[in-house]
């Protein structure tokens, strides 16, 4: 090879390992840290049917999980990766979840987990994916229909949720004197319930429909009509990181759009999870989209305030 030719080939190799070094030093934060590792690690919990849940093989899925897989092959598009990215799943709690995140244990909370003020002072959300409502579970028995009824009476919820933190500061701004247990997650406190540890159970109504409607006698619960708060969730991931909360943010808005098909891609998945019959037990929850869902997702939102979900009356 001539010299000149020679040194135009080092050149032009010195200018593309330029150009990669200068494209890898753009990339902070998240983003780096999946592509300098190849993978990206997941969030999920044990027992938040229909959102993300173990089956009866012990494997990982849900809602929330498909959703999450969406956010991954864009993440893998935007980075020009041309292997799969490597997809750890790491349990967390609600206890831990917001810990897990923070010290960069997990990437994305694919979860239940809703989105408010106070938590995105620690955290940040993708657009809200689901709108519930908080409720209370008890046996018909117990004839309980508000916070009223749960006078002097045991209440349980779920440890790091928004109801417990709710139940207890209702306790005692209307001396309700109500004992109020802590469960490690959502599959121990109506199991409190069911073998009359609780009376009853405040968490978000569609958590609680999936645990009745899998219990071994669905008949014998009802869901209080009277709502404690609004809940949207989301897509946690960490705060102060906006180059990846932008890619995560462009895939939600990616499924929310039909982009000339009849529907979004989002109500395909959320039919699959809340229309049709769901492993392990084979229920179909029945949940259609409400009303505030379908407008988040006509006009997405990592909104934490509760008045942005308001159905129109």
């Amino acid at each position: 090879m001539k010299l000149s030719k020679l040194v135009a080939v080092l050149v032009g190799a010195g200018l593309v390992a330029g150009f990669a070094q200068a494209a890898n030093a753009e990339l902070t934060g998240t983003l780096k840290k999946i592509k300098d590792t190849g993978s990206i690690t997941l969030g999920v919990r044990d027992s938040s049917i229909p959102f993300s849940y173990l089956d009866d093989k012990q494997a990982h899925q849900g809602y929330s999980i498909d959703l999450c897989m969406k956010i991954v092959g864009h993440v893998q598009k935007e980075l020009g990766l041309s292997a799969p990215l490597k997809v750890v799943l790491n349990p967390v709690t609600s206890a831990t979840r917001i810990p897990l995140m923070a010290n960069g244990t997990i990437d994305l909370e694919c979860g239940s987990t809703t989105n408010n003020v106070e938590r995105q002072k620690q955290v940040a959300f993708a657009p809200t994916t689901f709108v519930t409502a908080s409720r209370i579970l008890s046996k018909k028995a117990s004839n309980i229909n508000s916070m009223a009824d749960l006078k002097g009476k045991s209440v349980v919820s779920t440890a790091g949720t928004t109801s417990l933190k709710q139940i207890t500061a209702l306790n005692g701004e209307k001396n309700l004197g109500m004992n109020v247990i802590s469960a490690k997650d959502h599959a121990e406190a109506f199991l409190m319930v069911e073998t009359g540890r609780a009376s009853a159970f405040v968490m978000d109504d569609i958590l609680l429909a999936t645990l009745a409607a899998g219990a071994k006698a669905p008949g014998e619960y009802t869901i209080s009509r009277e709502a404690l708060s609004v809940e949207p969730y989301g897509i946690m991931l960490r705060r102060d990181d906006p180059d990846f909360k932008k890619v995560v943010d462009a895939a939600i808005h990616g499924v929310m759009q039909s982009k000339g098909k009849k529907k979004p891609e989002i109500e395909a998945i959320y039919a699959k999870w809340f229309m049709h019959p769901i492993p392990p037990k084979g229920v179909n929850l029945a949940w259609p989209i409400s009303e505030q869902l379908a407008g988040a997702i006509a006009k997405p939102t990592d909104s934490g305030d509760p008045a942005d979900y308001a159905a129109k009356k």
